[in-house]
C-alpha cells in the first residue's frame, strides 16, 4: 500500500499538514504496539508492522522534498544512481558558483542572503512541480528534483557556514 493510501490522504504534493498529522496520530493510536501487548504473537507482529509502516509514511509525507521524491518514484522518474550526483551541466555550474560565493561569504548577513535565495529557489521549484506531475513530464520532474536536492544541500551548507562564522566572531 502506498503512503498516501495508508494514511487515507489524496496523492498530492500540496498536503494539508494538519490533516496529515490527524490521520497519522489517529492510525498510530489504533496500531500502537503497546495496545497489543496482551494479544497473540500474530496480532502483535501485525501491529508492529503497521506502526512501522505508518511511521515511514508519515516521515516521507511530512517533508515536502521527500514527498516530492516519493511521488516521483511512484511516477517512474529515474534519478541518478547514487542519489547525490548532479548530471545537469547548467545546474552543476550554478551549484559550483553558489558554493564559491558561500565559501567567500565573510559575514553572517552575506550567508543569510545566500540561504534566503536558496529558500526562494526551493519554494519556486516546489510550486512548479505540481504542474509537471499533472503533465507527467518525467524529464522536467527529474530536473526539478535535482535542483531541489541541490538547494536543500546548499541550505545545510549555509547553516554550517553561518555557525562557523558565528564561532569565529565569538
Amino acid at each position: 500500500m502506498d503512503h498516501f493510501a495508508r494514511l487515507g490522504l489524496p496523492a498530492a504534493l500540496d498536503l494539508d499538514a494538519a490533516a496529515l498529522d490527524r490521520a497519522y496520530f489517529a492510525l498510530q493510536r489504533q496500531w500502537h504496539p503497546d495496545r497489543f501487548v496482551s494479544r497473540g504473537p500474530e496480532e502483535r507482529a501485525r501491529a508492529s508492522a503497521e506502526a512501522a509502516s505508518l511511521n515511514e509514511a508519515y516521515r516521507t509525507l511530512k517533508d515536502p522534498l521527500s514527498r516530492a521524491f516519493y511521488m516521483a518514484s511512484r511516477a517512474g522518474v529515474e534519478m541518478p544512481g547514487d542519489g547525490k550526483t548532479i548530471d545537469d551541466p547548467e545546474l552543476l555550474m550554478e551549484a559550483m558558483e553558489a558554493r564559491e560565493a558561500l565559501h567567500e561569504a565573510g559575514t553572517v548577513e552575506a550567508v543569510d542572503a545566500l540561504a534566503a535565495e536558496a529558500r526562494r529557489g526551493v519554494q519556486k521549484a516546489l510550486a512548479g512541480l505540481a504542474s509537471l506531475f499533472l503533465a507527467n513530464d518525467r524529464a522536467a520532474i527529474r530536473k526539478a528534483l535535482l535542483r531541489l536536492r541541490y538547494l536543500d544541500k546548499f541550505a545545510e551548507e549555509a547553516r554550517a557556514r553561518r555557525m562557523n562564522i558565528e564561532r569565529s566572531n565569538a
